[in-house]
């Protein structure tokens, strides 16, 4: 899923972060989580993770929904649970990074009360990368 997550970044953007720039480690629980969503056959249809960013603070990472499987809600309910598990862990506010060309994420994330904020990685270029922010 992730590879194919960051091939569709690739063909959208020209490049795209590497998965393994966030280490695995980093969604154990109880600092982090990472979903990944099946049909009943077990074939994966989408995915989404959050680690702790800082205190009280965590990030959404590589939310990722197959195109046969939009319009389901998916990306929606996968969200849901991540911010749950992170409430429950006391992070108080989430945020993200997504692509400003990705109208579907940035309409999920708005809907679900996240607003812009400045950039908080460095080197990103604001022209493609889109930080986002919400209360829990």
């Amino acid at each position: 899923m992730l590879r194919e997550f960051r091939a569709s970044q690739v063909a959208l953007y020209g490049y795209a972060d590497d998965p393994s720039d966030t280490p695995p480690g980093e969604f154990v629980p109880p600092r982090g989580l990472f979903l990944l969503a099946r049909e009943s056959v077990g074939r994966p249809l989408g995915c989404g993770g959050w680690h702790v960013l800082g205190p009280g603070t965590g990030e959404i990472k590589r939310m990722y929904v197959r195109s046969e499987a939009r319009g389901r809600a998916l990306g929606r309910q996968i969200l849901q649970r991540l911010e749950a598990d992170a409430r429950e862990q006391g992070v108080d506010h989430m945020q993200l990074e997504t692509g400003a060309l990705n109208g579907a994420a940035l309409e999920l994330y708005e809907r679900h009360g996240y607003t812009p904020i400045p950039a908080y990685r460095e080197g990103r270029n604001p022209g493609i990368n889109r930080a986002l922010r919400r209360a829990l």
